[in-house]
């Protein structure tokens, strides 16, 4: 049985991590490009576009005092960055993406750590699967399907309604807060579905929407001002996208894991 889980879950945490990957690659990565050079100074927001005409100046003057206030806050983000205890060291700013061609060493470790992540996801599915079969229930497909939605919901989607995807560019509130916050808000989530789906009890579907609703009732930790240099329409698309991947990803995880689960009956 031991063997059958663990080739399982490696085999759909592959998959999947490989269809978040090029999915990634495709919608989210060219994002992330264009917030590193907001970050690093590169692009600057709020800069008019050569050729447009205001009608107070001409395109030229324009585009000078967009460039001197996009750099004034270029230049102030990194100290209040810095104050708020947010680090973008990750980020990686070299040549690639910036109209050189690709970084492959970068494409390759973002392959290699995105399935990494996703074969631990589908250890911890099935390790439900698991529990869920000793309680009698079947996991199949479809079954896996539903339990890779759960997941999605309880790891990315729930953060998400307190703490957005973070385009680089973009500013936040303190690390560790953050990180408390996201563990809290992804155990609370996937306790509050595991009471929903398997709980008998009357007291267990309040529990279940005490543990959904607390963490937003607490709230994220958030900033009081924000001071971003990268555009707010490019972090909307860039969380959007990053949050659309990501339930495709997880999709297929849990059908994949659930296919897998059912042909040896889990064991």
């Amino acid at each position: 049985m031991f063997q059958r889980m663990v080739s399982g879950a490696v085999f759909a945490g592959c998959a999947a991590g490989l269809i978040a990957a090029l999915l990634h690659f495709w919608f989210v990565q060219p994002l992330i490009l264009a917030g590193e050079q907001f970050e690093s100074g590169e692009r600057v927001h709020f800069a008019a576009p050569a050729g447009h005409a205001h009608d107070h100046g001409t395109a030229a003057d324009a585009a000078a005092e967009g460039a001197a206030d996009g750099a004034a806050v270029a230049q102030a983000a990194p100290d209040a960055e810095a104050e708020a205890g947010h680090d973008h060291s990750a980020h990686e700013h070299g040549t690639a993406g910036h109209g050189t061609g690709p970084d492959i060493k970068r494409d390759l470790l973002t392959v290699a750590f995105t399935v990494l992540i996703y074969v631990a996801y589908a250890f911890i599915l099935v390790a439900g699967f698991g529990a869920a079969t000793a309680m009698g229930q079947r996991v199949g497909p479809l079954q896996g399907l539903l339990w890779g939605l759960g997941g999605y919901a309880a790891f990315q989607l729930a953060p998400a309604l307190g703490l957005p995807p973070e385009l680089p560019g973009s500013v936040a509130a303190d690390l560790g807060a953050r990180q408390v916050w996201w563990w809290a808000t992804a155990g609370l989530t996937a306790a509050g579905f595991l009471l929903l789906g398997y709980g008998r009890k009357p007291w267990a579907f309040v529990l279940a929407g005490a543990a959904l609703a607390l963490p937003h009732v607490i709230g994220a930790p958030t900033l009081g001002d924000y001071f971003g240099v990268a555009p707010p329409e490019l972090a909307a698309a860039f969380a959007a996208r990053v949050l659309g991947v990501g339930l495709l990803a997880w999709a297929a995880l849990g059908w994949i894991a659930g296919h897998f689960w059912s042909r040896g009956d889990g064991v």
